[in-house]
C-alpha cells in the first residue's frame, strides 16, 4: 500500500507472505497514535480483512515503545481552542478501530515489546495474540490525567483475575512482562532477543489458523518468574480490598490493611488513589463495574458518551487540568475540582453516563456492522 501523504509513514506496512507487518512509526512521541495513525490502521485492517491472500497482521512498534497512548495533548489543545466536537471524532474514529480489532476474523499478533499504554491497549489487548517481553510496562494511567479507562478497557479490566483490572484501572499500576502473562493482558511471554525469529517463522508459517499460529509462538515462549514484590501475589488483598461498591470503601479498606500491617504497597497504592481526579475515579469505578455484563460494543458505546462529558468539561474540567499538569506544564500537581471525593454527587457521575442532550450536533457512537460477529466477537482474555 502506497503513501499517499508523510502522515502515512507514520504507519509503515510490510507484505511478506500472507502477512502484513503494521509498525508504529512515531518513536520521538513512543508512537502515540495521532490522528493520521488512527485513520491509517482502521482503513489498513478493514483492507486487510477483505483481501483473501491476507491471512495475518503482525503489529508492533519502532523504538522503546510499543505505543503509549492516544495523542491527548492534541485532543486538549483543541478542547482549549474550544473545538471538544474535533477530539470526539478523534475518539469516534479510535474507538470505531477498536471495534474492529475486537470482532476481526483474520489473526493478529501484538508485540508489546515496550511500553503499552491507554490507546496502545486498545490496538492489542483486543487482538488475539498479544506477546509481552521482559521490556513490557503496561499501565492504564487515565485517572492521573483527568480522564478515565477508555477505549473498550472497561470490557478488559472487568474480565482480569477477581478485582485486578479495578486495581489496574483505579490507581495506574504499571505491570510488567510477567504480570501481564500471569493476569491475561498478554497470552505469551517471548524473549526479545527470540523476536525476529519468532516473526521469521510466522511469516513462513503462511497460515492464519489460530491453532498454527498459537503453536508457533509457543515455541518461542517462556515462563516469566514473577518478581518478589510483585502486585499479582498481593491477589487476595486486591479482591477484599477493590471489591467493594465506591472509591471511598475501597480506600476505608486499604486504610484498614495498612493499620493492621506495614506494607509499602499498600501504602504506595492508597497514595495513587488520593493523588488521582476524585471524578475520575468515580466514572472510572462503575464504568469497570458495568464492563463486567457487557460486550465489547456496549461498553465503547458506553464510553463514547463518556469521553464527550469529559472533553465538555460541564461536569468537571479534570482532563485539561491534568493534561496540563502532567504533560504540558508538567509540575505534577494538578488542582482538581470538585477536590474531594464526597464533593461528587451520584447525580454528577449519572451525567457522564447520559447522552449529550443540549447539541443537535451530537450522536452516539454508531458502530459498523461486522461479519459473522458471533463467531468473532467472543471475549480473548
Amino acid at each position: 500500500m502506497a503513501s499517499t501523504s508523510g502522515e502515512t509513514n507514520q504507519v509503515l506496512v510490510e507484505e511478506k507472505s500472507s502477512a502484513r507487518i503494521l509498525t508504529l512509526n512515531r518513536p520521538k512521541q513512543l508512537n502515540a497514535l495521532s490522528d493520521a495513525m488512527v485513520s491509517r490502521l482502521l482503513e489498513l485492517f478493514l483492507a486487510f480483512e477483505e483481501d483473501p491472500s491476507v491471512k495475518l497482521i503482525i503489529l508492533k512498534g519502532k523504538g522503546r515503545a510499543f505505543c503509549s497512548g492516544g495523542d491527548v495533548a492534541a485532543v486538549v489543545r483543541e478542547i482549549n481552542q474550544g473545538n471538544w466536537k474535533s477530539g470526539a471524532n478523534y475518539f469516534r474514529k479510535e474507538f470505531t478501530m477498536n471495534y474492529v480489532i475486537a470482532t476481526y476474523s483474520k489473526a493478529q499478533v501484538s508485540i508489546l515489546n515496550g511500553i503499552v499504554m491507554g490507546g496502545g491497549a486498545g490496538v492489542s489487548i483486543h487482538g488475539r495474540f498479544r506477546i509481552a517481553t521482559e521490556n513490557s510496562l503496561f499501565a492504564m494511567p487515565e485517572t492521573a490525567l483527568g480522564l478515565f479507562p477508555d477505549i473498550g478497557a472497561s470490557y478488559f479490566l472487568s474480565r482480569l483475575p477477581g478485582f485486578f483490572g479495578e486495581y489496574v484501572g483505579l490507581t495506574g499500576a504499571r505491570l510488567n512482562g510477567a504480570e501481564m502473562l500471569a493476569c491475561g493482558l498478554a497470552t505469551h511471554f517471548v524473549p526479545s532477543e527470540r523476536l525476529p525469529l519468532l516473526e521469521e517463522a510466522l511469516i513462513k508459517a503462511n497460515s492464519g489458523a489460530p491453532e498454527v499460529i498459537s503453536s508457533i509462538i509457543g515455541r518461542f515462549s517462556q515462563m516469566p518468574n514473577l518478581k518478589k514484590n510483585s502486585a499479582y501475589h498481593r491477589l487476595d488483598i486486591i479482591n477484599k480490598c477493590f471489591s467493594p461498591r465506591t472509591v471511598e470503601e475501597i480506600i476505608a479498606a486499604l486504610g484498614r490493611e495498612a493499620a493492621e500491617k506495614k506494607d509499602d504497597w499498600i501504602s504506595s497504592t492508597i497514595q495513587s488513589l488520593k493523588t488521582a481526579s476524585p471524578t475520575s475515579l468515580k466514572i472510572s469505578l462503575r464504568s469497570i463495574r458495568e464492563g463486567r455484563l457487557q460486550g465489547i460494543g456496549k461498553c465503547l458505546v458506553r464510553e463514547f458518551r463518556m469521553v464527550c462529558h469529559v472533553m465538555r468539561g460541564d461536569i468537571s474540567k479534570d482532563f485539561v487540568e491534568g493534561c496540563r499538569a502532567i504533560l504540558f506544564d508538567k509540575d505534577k500537581n494538578p488542582k482538581w475540582e470538585p477536590s474531594k471525593l464526597e464533593s461528587i454527587s451520584g447525580e454528577m457521575v449519572e451525567c457522564y453516563f447520559s447522552k449529550v442532550k443540549d447539541d443537535d450536533d451530537w450522536e452516539d457512537l454508531k458502530l459498523p456492522v461486522r461479519p459473522n460477529l458471533a463467531t468473532y466477537a467472543i471475549a480473548k482474555l
